[in-house]
């Protein structure tokens, strides 16, 4: 996020901190990602390192309560240590606090996770990989998908977050938003595009029904395994950012690399695993289906404008115009 958050001083980012054993000297406000709030820390001694806190409200609007929100991400957390801890060098994982927890609760709302300081060429959300650098991260996710997943592994839930949401919203588009100042462009985008939103939530259930019946196997997928949140190294790719990460059909992960099965041919070659085009498909649109919703739930409730729902429009638009799209 571009904007510090509310009601965090840094007092109480210096205390969550210590939670891990850290007497942070520096702290410096690192405005990358969408969704969580980072700093890069370091002490005396000259060691680094990246701290991400969770605002669970933003969670809790993805569709589900603060105590649920903070078990999940504890849960994913946990997963990701485990998988790190068991050989997947490429996992960067979170440390664990003295209580032995990869996530400390700051307070009722915010929830704390700090990460080794790993240096690397990170890419950008929708950037276009050359085909040795895209066969590398099928290399990898073929290597994540094949470890037995750790206890208390999450599953990760199909149907989009939010959708409950979004169908009212469909539902109440005759009367005015007044969350904000994007709360009347929001009504008047989504009721612009109703039936093009209400026909993808049909594919949506059309490609899930066909997808649930071919009983798949389930693997651990990372979820969101974009060029924003890989690292490249000399030698080779870490993986960050894994609050998401989930049990599911491999083509979750898959379908975020590309959307093309020609382009995926390393990952069939590596795995002997042949691709579903509905599961690609699917988790495509899902994706899409999930920023909407979110920001339906965003503009709808109590906002001002910032650098943060200037940029949330702009994917609000380019996202609408992408389901239109196909």
């Amino acid at each position: 996020m571009q904007e510090l958050p509310l009601c965090l001083p840094e007092e109480k980012v210096l205390r969550g901190m210590e939670e891990f054993g850290i007497r942070a000297t520096t702290t410096v406000y690192v405005p990358v990602g969408f969704g969580d709030h980072h700093w890069e820390a370091g002490d005396g001694d000259g060691r680094r390192w990246f701290v991400t806190v969770s605002d669970l409200e933003h969670k809790e609007h993805c569709g589900r309560g603060a105590t649920a929100a903070l078990d999940g991400l504890r849960r994913a957390m946990g997963t990701a240590v485990s998988l790190h801890e068991g050989g997947l060098d490429f996992v960067v994982a979170p440390l664990r606090s003295a209580g032995g927890d990869p996530v400390v609760a700051l307070d009722d709302r915010y929830a704390m996770s700090v990460f080794p300081f790993v240096t690397g060429e990170s890419g950008e959300f929708g950037q276009e990989m050359a085909a040795e650098r895209r066969n590398q991260v099928l290399d990898m996710l073929a290597a994540l998908h094949a470890r037995t997943p750790p206890e208390r592994t999450p599953r990760a839930v199909l149907d989009p977050a939010g959708r409950a949401g979004m169908e009212a919203a469909l539902g109440e588009l005759p009367g005015v938003w007044e969350g904000g100042p994007f709360a009347e462009p929001a009504r008047e985008l989504v009721a612009e595009h109703a039936a093009l939103l209400r026909d993808r939530l049909v594919d949506f259930d059309r490609l899930a029904d066909a997808v649930r019946a071919r009983g798949a196997r389930h693997v651990v997928t990372h979820g969101e395994p974009h060029p924003g949140n890989l690292l490249a190294r000399e030698d080779g790719y870490r993986l960050v950012d894994w609050d998401t990460v989930g049990l599911a059909v491999p083509e979750r992960d898959l379908s975020v690399v590309s959307g093309d099965p020609a382009a995926l041919a390393r990952y069939v070659e590596v795995t002997g695993r042949e691709l579903d085009a509905d599961a690609l498909a699917l988790y495509r649109l899902r994706w899409d289906l999930v920023d909407v919703a979110e920001f339906v739930a965003w503009f709808r409730g109590p906002h001002e404008r910032t650098s943060d729902t200037e940029t949330a429009w702009k994917g609000f638009t380019e996202t609408v115009d992408r389901l239109g799209s196909g």
